[in-house]
This record gives C-alpha cells, sequence and structure tokens, in this order.
C-alpha cells in the first residue's frame, strides 16, 4: 500500500492586489516602470491588468506542475487563504485533472504578507486506499519563550513573546488504508532580511530558522516520545528556506557553464539530520540532481540548491528503502541553467523569466506505510 505526497512552493497565490509600489518603487513591477505612469489612480488600474493578465499564465503552469506530480496529498507554501486554494482547484487543477484534492485544510498563520501553508488530499490514494484526517493542528503560536522551556542554553533569536514561525508547522494526523501517518508542514524563514555587518542575508537569518527547525524536532518527540520517535511513520514537508549543500554555477553560455557541488558547513537543517532524527531522501540522487531552485543574482553569484524538503522518519526511511523522490522541473524559466543531462521540456508558454510555475520546483515522492 503506498501514498504519493508531494511539497511545493506555488509562490503567491494571492487573492489581492499590492499597490505600495506607486509609493515605493522597490515594490513596483519592472514593466510599469518603463511607463510615464500619471497618478495613483493610473498606477492601480494598470497594476491590476498586469496582474491578472500575468496570473491567468502562472496559474496555469502552477496547476501543469501539480498535475504532473499527481500526487495524493499536497503540501503547498505561499497560499493567501482558503478562497484561493478553492478557486485555484476548480479553475485551473480540475481542468487539468479532474476531480480530485476534495479535502483542503489551511490555518491562518504569523506571516507579514499573510501567506500560509496549506495541504490538500485525495479521498483516496490511486491504490483506492482511504486518506482519512483524524486531526489537524496549528503551532503558530508557539513563543520563543516556550521555546526556551525546552531548549536550555540555546541562544533565542527574538523576544520572548514573538512567535518562532514565521508562518506555522500545521501536523495532521493521517490513517492512510487504516494505517497511521503524520505530516508537519512548514515554510521556515527566508534568507532575506536585515543584514548585520560581516554576513550575508542566510547567515544572519540562520538563527530563526534553527529555532523554527528546533521547535519542529520537540513538537515531534514531545508527541511520540523520544523513545518512540524512530518507530513512527512521520514526513516534515515545506520550503525550508536553507539548504546543506549547492551546486555553484561558472561559466557562460558561450563558452559553456561549470557546475561545482559544495556542501555547507553550516545549516539550519542539520537539527533535523546531524544524529540521524530524519532522512532527507534527495541524497539518493546525484549530488549535481538534488536541486529545487535557481538562485541568480547577476553572473557572479548563481547556484542551484535545494529548498523544498520530504523529510522521512527513521521508519518511513527503512521502509521505503529504495525509493527515490521525483522533481518537477518542467515549469522553471529558461533562464534557468540545467546541468548537463538534465533539461526537460518545458511547459507551454513557460518565458524567459516569467510566466513560469513557480520560482521553486515541486517534490514529490511515492512512498509504502507500513
Amino acid at each position: 500500500m503506498s501514498v504519493r505526497i508531494a511539497t511545493f512552493n506555488v509562490e503567491n497565490l494571492l487573492t489581492r492586489f499590492d499597490f505600495t509600489g506607486f509609493r515605493n518603487q522597490l515594490k513596483q513591477d519592472r514593466v510599469l516602470r518603463l511607463f510615464d505612469v500619471k497618478g495613483e489612480g493610473q498606477y492601480q488600474a494598470l497594476e491590476q491588468a498586469r496582474v491578472i493578465a500575468e496570473t491567468d499564465d502562472t496559474r496555469q503552469l502552477s496547476a501543469l506542475a501539480i498535475a504532473e506530480a499527481d500526487a495524493d496529498i499536497l503540501c503547498l507554501q505561499e497560499v493567501d487563504n482558503m478562497a484561493a486554494l478553492s478557486a485555484f482547484e476548480y479553475g485551473y487543477l480540475f481542468r487539468m485533472m479532474g476531480a480530485g484534492y476534495r479535502q483542503k485544510y489551511l490555518v491562518e498563520g504569523n506571516d507579514s504578507r499573510g501567506i500560509d501553508v496549506a495541504v490538500m488530499m485525495r479521498e483516496e490514494t490511486r491504490d483506492g486506499e482511504r486518506i482519512e484526517v483524524v486531526d489537524v493542528k496549528s503551532h503558530a503560536a508557539l513563543t520563543y519563550h516556550d521555546l526556551a522551556l525546552f531548549s536550555p542554553g540555546f541562544a533565542l533569536p527574538g523576544p520572548p513573546e514573538e512567535k518562532i514561525f514565521k508562518r506555522d508547522c500545521l501536523e495532521i494526523d493521517l490513517k492512510i488504508g487504516g494505517r497511521p501517518l503524520t505530516l508537519f508542514v512548514v515554510h521556515f524563514k527566508s534568507m532575506t532580511g536585515r543584514v548585520e555587518e560581516g554576513m550575508d542575508g542566510r547567515t544572519s537569518t540562520m538563527p530563526t530558522r534553527e529555532a523554527e527547525a528546533r521547535t519542529v524536532r520537540h513538537i515531534i518527540e514531545n508527541r511520540f516520545g523520544p523513545e518512540r520517535v524512530d518507530h513512527m511513520n512521520f514526513v516534515i514537508c515545506g520550503d525550508m528556506n536553507d539548504y546543506q549543500e549547492k551546486v555553484e554555477i561558472g561559466g557562460d553560455r558561450r563558452n559553456g557553464y561549470t557546475f561545482t557541488h559544495r556542501e555547507e558547513d553550516r545549516s539550519a537543517l542539520d537539527v533535523f539530520s546531524h544524529d540521524g532524527f530524519a532522512f532527507n531522501p534527495m541524497t539518493r540522487r546525484d549530488p549535481l540532481d538534488r536541486w529545487t531552485l535557481y538562485h541568480a543574482r547577476g553572473p557572479e553569484e548563481r547556484h542551484l540548491c535545494q529548498l523544498d524538503y520530504i523529510w522521512l522518519s527513521q521508519r518511513l526511511a527503512k521502509s521505503n528503502a529504495t525509493r527515490v523522490p521525483e522533481i518537477v522541473r518542467g515549469g522553471q524559466p529558461y533562464r534557468t541553467i540545467f546541468p548537463p543531462g538534465q533539461a526537460v521540456e518545458r511547459f507551454p508558454r513557460t518565458g524567459w523569466d516569467r510566466p513560469k510555475a513557480s520560482d521553486h520546483c515541486p517534490v514529490v515522492m511515492t512512498l509504502d506505510v507500513l
């Protein structure tokens, strides 16, 4: 008996417009800078037209990526609200996949932009096993004060009253054909923010992600008991905004690209892996073929890395020792530089930079639940 689980940062599945770019050019879309806009009213009208036109292509591509993943359970990040999720499922996914993801779960979290984690799932797996939701729990209310209680000596990255999760850790208890499985769906703190002297964005924000990872681990150990964790079926899914390795890209189109695999000295995700608490099955793929995001800040800073994860409990890792995650890259824009042998056919209407399915790639894995 198997179940197919995917995680996908769908990138700003929103139901609202952002007009702050009229006064803040840092938030203004590049295409509007080409025009001489006369007044705020005209700016808002143009911004609405731009967003609506771009969004239709984007969501078709997002839906194509989800359809290719063909998961029974889909963990999403950057979803505005349940209305946005339902409209996307009905208006886009339904046209490509038919009736499917009727079970939907979203709890409003802590993100300042209002983007949340969500889960959609079928009523049955492809094998015909029932997917039953037993319980849904949010952990968005946990504070650094709570973290200090169970992590003595850990340097807290914020004041005691501050919320730990920048979005949420959504815990969902399931039964797959009667067998228990627990999902923990997260979207950790991004690598952007105030850059402190001598540190880049990733380094300066890492303590926040380490606190989030520590809290997820505590939730799981507290739930099952430290001595029983290795014997439980649980999965930690989501965009974790950190990586333990990356593929640095050198060269150029004319002379050819180079790809160099490098391991990081430190990652917030070491909290999961350093003692075998959870297993990243992406390590079963070739080191140059584990990436889910292409990052570029000009030709001097380009790399591929894994930000999107399906961490497995030790029990699931052992019972799925030959299973390997799949990565859906057909929705990546043409500016993404692929290592040799990895090129894929892009979905129709994919652009150089946009439209695209997302800046992230969906990750999907078929798991036997025993």
